[in-house]
């Protein structure tokens, strides 16, 4: 079974003062399952996890009613505020939805890096742990010191990094990102997503520029703890490189390269399928 372990759907009129904006043409109007499903078809995958992409309860609504509507949807990644008094309650109350798999909360965008390492998320850990929800980690480079101690925090919370966290490849810095990735993938409670990567660089970047970070990659978590996610619609921002077939034909060939006697399916849908608990 193929599954691409990230993928976005949304509405524009739900997301006034909310990216994107309107300079990102390629991306600045209403996705839904009608646009995806050809893609899919075209591509051979079976499946999906829709990720949210607000900080919004009402997208997270939006989100579990479209997949009870469409069966590729295997999975939901939702938001909820895991700091709110409420926070357990809440995710009691979301994963009674069956297709509900895990939480995501925008870390990106919070300017205090140590945020996800504190005491005051341990009541909404505590309940995703009773509920057996994932936790997908959307950070940047300077994020990655605070969740490798959340990590650690939290050993049997099962962890995903969003497209690798989102290495500087623009700039082709390589550190301490790498050395950050290399504490993370130690820890074996802690996936990563092999997604979102063609988006951090700009259209004159060439091939060359990615092989370092998904090298990296692969020699850290190797095919039993990478999961190979599409990142659409944002992915349609780097159609300069390739659009979503391009983006998995260079997966595929990077597991060609890099992980040669490995078990090369598991990355492109037996991972996703067993992290987030999918059904068939």
């Amino acid at each position: 079974m193929r599954i691409d372990a990230h993928h976005h759907f949304w509405h524009l009129a739900a997301r006034a003062g909310h990216w994107p904006p309107a300079t990102l043409g390629p991306i600045y109007r209403d996705f839904g399952p009608a646009d995806f499903e050809p893609l899919l078809e075209q591509c051979g995958i079976d499946g999906t996890v829709l990720v949210q992409s607000l900080p919004d309860s009402q997208d997270t609504g939006f989100l579990l009613e479209l997949a009870e509507r469409h069966s590729f949807i295997r999975g939901v990644v939702g938001w909820a505020d895991l700091k709110a008094p409420h926070a357990p309650q809440t995710i009691d109350a979301l994963a009674r939805h069956p297709k509900l798999k895990a939480l995501r909360p925008m870390l990106q965008d919070l300017a205090d890096d140590n945020w996800i390492d504190g005491p005051a998320l341990r009541p909404a850990i505590t309940a995703m742990l009773a509920n057996d929800l994932a936790f997908d980690a959307l950070v940047v480079p300077r994020q990655l010191p605070g969740l490798v101690a959340f990590a650690r925090r939290y050993p049997g919370l099962r962890i995903v990094i969003d497209h690798a966290a989102k290495p500087l490849i623009a700039i082709r810095q390589l550190e301490p990102w790498r050395s950050a990735m290399n504490d993370l993938a130690k820890l074996e409670n802690v996936h990563c997503k092999l997604s979102g990567l063609w988006t951090e660089a700009p259209p004159e970047t060439d091939f060359a520029a990615f092989e370092p970070y998904v090298e990296t990659l692969f020699r850290l978590f190797g095919t039993h703890r990478l999961l190979w996610g599409s990142d659409w619609p944002v992915q349609r921002l780097a159609t300069h490189f390739g659009g979503y077939a391009g983006w998995l034909a260079a997966c595929e060939k990077y597991c060609d390269q890099y992980a040669r006697n490995e078990d090369k399916d598991a990355v492109f849908g037996g991972n996703a399928y067993r992290f987030y608990r999918l059904e068939e």
